[in-house]
C-alpha cells in the first residue's frame, strides 16, 4: 500500500472565521529578551491569593483523585448568599472567559450583530468572531463606554450587547444613571452582558447595581464576575454568572460537566469569607493607583481615570505602544500595548508590589524619551 504524505496546509477544512484568528499556542510566542523582574501585564493580585483560600486548597488536596461536584452546589450557595439571590441564579465556570465563550456559542449565529466598545476586553472580539458575528464597535469616551451611542447602534439584527464595567483595559467606569438610561432603550430580546470582573476595586458611589436589576426580574441581563482579581485565584480559573435561572439553564447545556475543578471550588467558598484580604487588596490598589497617577503625570502623560488594579495611559501615536512594550521587556518589565484592543498608542500597567511599581516608573522614565 502506498502512503502519500501531504506537505503544507492541513487538508481538513477549517472555518474561515476561526482561521482568521491568531493562534493562542504558547509555542509560537518568543521568549522574553531578559528574565522578567516585574510582571505587570495580567492584572493579577500582587498580594497573592486569599490566605483562607490557600488553606482550603491544602485541606482539599487529599481529594484530588475525585471528580468535583458538577453542580458546584456549595459554591453557588455561598455566592448566592453574598449577593442576595437564589442559587439557581448563579452559574460557575472555568473563569469568566469561559462564560463569555459559552454565551457567544449558545446565543450567536453567523451574521448576528453584537454591539461592544472599541477598546474593551479583547476576549469579546475573539469569542464573537468565533461565531462569525457582525461586530459593531463603538468608540470609547475618555476610556468609558459610550452607552448612548451603543444604544443608537442597536438594530433589529442585534442579538447581544457586551459591556465591561469597570472597563478593561482602561479601568474607567460608567455610572448608574447612564446605565439606567441605556437599559431603558434596550429591547427585551437583546441580551445585555455586563462583565464586572473588577467591580470590587470600583470606588464611585453611584456604581450600577446590575444584580438588583436581575433580582427585580430583568430577564435579558447576564452579569459576569471572577475570583481571579480581588481574590487572587487567577491560576485556578474560577468565574461565575448571575442571571435569570432559565437563561443559566440554557447556557449550562453547553458547559463541560467538570469545568470547575475541586480545588477552585473550595478556594472560592473560602475566599468569599476572607474580608481582610479583600480590604487589603483594595487598599493596595488605591495606593498604587495614586502612585501611578502622580508619577505618570510627572512624566508628562495623561492616564485614564482608573477604578481597577491597573492603569492605562496614552503614550504617543499608533505603534508607540508596541515600541514601549518591547523596550520595557528588554528591562525585564512586562506591560501591555493596547493596539490590538482598539487603542493604538496606549499602554496598560498592572499594579505590582511597591518595589515593582517603582521599577516600572524608573524604566518608563528611561524609555519614553527614546520613543517620543
Amino acid at each position: 500500500m502506498t502512503v502519500i504524505l501531504l506537505i503544507g496546509a492541513n487538508p481538513v477544512q477549517k472555518k474561515p472565521a476561526i482561521a482568521a484568528l491568531s493562534s493562542m499556542r504558547s509555542a509560537r510566542h518568543a521568549p522574553p529578551p531578559v528574565p522578567v523582574v516585574a510582571r505587570l501585564s495580567a492584572n493579577e493580585n500582587p498580594l497573592g491569593a486569599s490566605p483562607k483560600a490557600m488553606a482550603a486548597v491544602q485541606d482539599a488536596i487529599v481529594n484530588m483523585h475525585r471528580y468535583a461536584d458538577p453542580n458546584t452546589t456549595q459554591l453557588r450557595a455561598a455566592i448566592a448568599t453574598q449577593l442576595g439571590v437564589t442559587p439557581d441564579m448563579v452559574l460557575c465556570a472555568n473563569g469568566s472567559d469561559e462564560l463569555i465563550l459559552l454565551t457567544a456559542l449558545v446565543y450567536l449565529n453567523s451574521g448576528d450583530e453584537v454591539v461592544m466598545a472599541n477598546g474593551t476586553f479583547i476576549s469579546y472580539y475573539i469569542r464573537t468572531q468565533l461565531m462569525d458575528a457582525v461586530q459593531k464597535r463603538i468608540p470609547l469616551i475618555n476610556g468609558a463606554h459610550d452607552l448612548d451611542a451603543m444604544a443608537d447602534a442597536i438594530t433589529p439584527n442585534t442579538k447581544m450587547v457586551l459591556i465591561c464595567n469597570p472597563n478593561n483595559p482602561t479601568g474607567v467606569t460608567n455610572g448608574a444613571a447612564e446605565m439606567q438610561r441605556f437599559l431603558a432603550r434596550v429591547p427585551d430580546h437583546v441580551l445585555v452582558v455586563v462583565d464586572e470582573a473588577y467591580i470590587e476595586y470600583a470606588t464611585r458611589t453611584d456604581f450600577p447595581d446590575m444584580i438588583a436589576e436581575i433580582r427585580n426580574g430583568r430577564k435579558n441581563i447576564l452579569v459576569l464576575r471572577t475570583f481571579a482579581k480581588i481574590y487572587g485565584l487567577a491560576g485556578l480559573r474560577l468565574g461565575y454568572a448571575v442571571a435569570d435561572p432559565d437563561m443559566l439553564d440554557y447556557i449550562s447545556r453547553a458547559r463541560p460537566v467538570f469545568d470547575v475543578n475541586c480545588l477552585a471550588m473550595v478556594a472560592g467558598v473560602a475566599a468569599l469569607t476572607d474580608t481582610d484580604h479583600v480590604t487589603a487588596s483594595q487598599t493596595h490598589a488605591n495606593e498604587s493607583r495614586a502612585y501611578f497617577q502622580h508619577e505618570l503625570t510627572a512624566l508628562g502623560l495623561t492616564p485614564f481615570t482608573s477604578e481597577t488594579n491597573f492603569i492605562a495611559v496614552p503614550v504617543g501615536s499608533e505603534g508607540s505602544d508596541t515600541h514601549i512594550v518591547r523596550a520595557m521587556a528588554e528591562r525585564g518589565i512586562a506591560i501591555n500595548g493596547l493596539g490590538a484592543w482598539g487603542l493604538p498608542g496606549v499602554i496598560r500597567i498592572s499594579f505590582g508590589t511597591p518595589a515593582e511599581n517603582a521599577l516600572c516608573i524608573a524604566a518608563l522614565r528611561d524609555v519614553l524619551p527614546q520613543i517620543q
